[in-house]
């Protein structure tokens, strides 16, 4: 009966708590994390090749992280080596954590009963519809500035399966208040990708639909992923040659269905890193854009 009584009032004192009729900014990705099985190779692969500097890790398990300008890609070792999912979670940054959990737990979602705090910043976790592991951020101690010449100063979208698009718009649009900015497919009339963009910022989350169940590690890699933004994809290229890359097999320049530029990569573990223009170079099938794009 007592734990009723504390459950009841929690509730209660959370939907009157400062935030709870008001959602706070969400801004755009703060960092995506992945399980990998090949630490060294993650590291050729982002700091040699990509041009990204390594970072003290900040979160319970990390064991590398490396800095996208003021974002970041982490790694950490993988508990389960043959699991075909090496994503473990998104994380949107946000101005105000406590009020966003507020907001949270007055629409009815199941948050934690406080917030966690590393390095003296503010987050908490959420399961969205289809239990993603989606975290958000209040970050106020920013990473030394970047040097060298990164092929990428800007995440601009994280990628997951998707199977409910209804179920996970209502989490993200009705919710959250992400917005459609551009949605395809491989064939017209048929929507494959579909990119919510975030209420106060240019980066998206992108729906990865029409994925089979029980989908192997390969095809988990390509849809579980992350795009990193350029201006010119050529020049991206010549960074990367310059690097020590060559194209070859499925990693190479190609035109998107959006219309925009894209160089996929792989990490050790077959998760893209896709390098995507910031504009599109020509009109896109499908559907026209509805959101403003991103930049550096």
């Amino acid at each position: 009966m007592r734990k009723v009584i504390c459950c009841a009032l929690f509730a209660l004192a959370t939907t009157f708590a400062p935030g709870a009729d008001k959602r706070p900014k969400i801004t755009g990705i703060d960092h995506v994390d992945f399980y990998t099985t090949s630490p060294e190779a993650n590291a050729r692969l982002y700091m040699q090749l990509l041009g990204l500097m390594s970072g003290e890790p900040l979160e319970q398990g990390q064991t590398q992280r490396f800095l996208v300008g003021e974002q970041f890609v982490g790694y950490r070792p993988a508990s389960n080596p043959s699991a075909t999912d090496r994503m473990d979670h998104v994380a949107f940054a946000t101005d105000n954590c406590a009020a966003l959990r507020n907001y949270l737990a007055a629409k009815g979602l199941k948050v934690p009963e406080s917030l966690s705090h590393l390095k003296e910043e503010p987050s908490f976790f959420v399961k969205d519809a289809e239990g993603h592991k989606i975290e958000f951020v209040e970050r106020r101690i920013a990473d030394t500035a970047i040097t060298g010449k990164p092929v990428s100063r800007h995440i601009i979208h994280a990628g997951f399966i998707v199977h409910d698009r209804a179920a996970e718009d209502h989490f993200y649009r009705d919710i959250l208040g992400f917005h459609l900015y551009w949605q395809g497919g491989m064939q017209t009339g048929k929507n494959d990708w579909v990119a919510m963009q975030v209420p106060d910022g240019t980066d998206w989350l992108e729906y990865m639909l029409n994925v089979e169940p029980n989908a192997d590690q390969h095809t988990m890699g390509v849809m579980n992923h992350i795009s990193l933004g350029v201006r010119d994809i050529k020049g991206a290229q010549a960074k990367l040659e310059s690097h020590g890359w060559k194209p070859h097999g499925e990693e190479k320049a190609q035109m998107g269905r959006d219309g925009k530029w894209q160089l996929n990569l792989y990490d050790p573990d077959f998760t893209r890193i896709e390098l995507m223009e910031f504009k599109p170079a020509q009109k896109p099938c499908c559907s026209e854009f509805q959101g403003k794009h991103p930049s550096d």
